[in-house]
């Protein structure tokens, strides 16, 4: 009897060992403040799960959790913060973050959620008239330690004064501290707004890109996979366009 026991007892250890392993484990995603992409619901500067976090690729990475099953915990922290465990720790992984050549290998990728476009913001009653990139040379922009955005300035060799956060960069514009502010088409307005900075001007857009959930490269390709399909769920059931439309697009 005791052996039959035994061997019971190693064929369900082996069963469970072949089960994905995938199935216990948690996720922990990331993300900042950007409205209207991604923003705390109370106004608070972190947030320590989903339910105080609101925007539209919260609510796309949301549904694609939901649609995949895989347990989680999403919180909202700054966002050098947030990039840097996605970086360094496998199940780890922030949105909505862009996707570039430079970034590819660094990161196991779930999407596109959605996409933005770079928009260069003049002061109100501004004369600005810009037809290309190269006609901003020699202005100061004002942009964002860690985006994307400040970082293709500065390889590019344009003037950034960058902060630790977007919060103050429509005020420091409307001040006349900076000549430009790059930002994107729908996160721009809103951060003015919240500084109570009215008539900014968007005078020129380039480079439409996609926005993505970032992994840590280290997390299984059998999640990753789970995650896509997710979004695939969520695209085929009429939620992906019902988020959109919530948000205008």
């Amino acid at each position: 009897m005791r052996k039959l026991f035994s061997l019971t007892a190693l064929c369900l250890v082996l069963a469970g060992a072949s089960l994905p392993l995938y199935a216990s484990e948690k996720l922990y995603i990331y993300t900042e403040n950007f409205p209207p992409y991604n923003m705390s619901s109370t106004g608070r500067a972190f947030e320590h799960n989903g339910d105080g976090i609101d925007g539209l690729c919260s609510e796309m990475v949301k549904a694609v959790l939901q649609a995949s099953g895989l347990d989680h915990v999403i919180k909202l922290r700054n966002w050098d913060y947030g990039y840097n465990r996605a970086l360094s720790k496998e199940n780890h992984g922030i949105f909505c973050t862009t996707y570039t050549e430079g970034r590819a290998s660094q990161f196991k990728w779930v999407g596109p959620l959605t996409t933005n476009l770079w928009t260069i913001f003049a002061p109100a009653g501004t004369d600005l008239e810009i037809d290309r990139l190269e006609d901003t040379r020699g202005l100061l922009y004002a942009g964002y330690r860690g985006d994307v955005m400040t970082e293709y300035l500065l390889e590019r060799g344009y003037k950034v004064s960058a902060m630790d956060s977007d919060d103050l960069n429509p005020k420091r514009l409307e001040l006349g501290q900076v000549d430009l502010w790059i930002a994107d088409r729908l996160a721009g307005p809103y951060f003015a707004s919240q500084q109570d900075v009215e008539g900014l001007e968007p005078v020129y857009s380039f480079n439409d890109t996609e926005l993505y959930l970032a992994m840590n490269p280290g997390t299984s390709d059998d999640i990753i996979k789970q995650l896509n399909d997710g979004l695939e769920t969520i695209r085929n059931n009429g939620m992906y366009e019902a988020i959109e439309t919530k948000y205008g697009l």
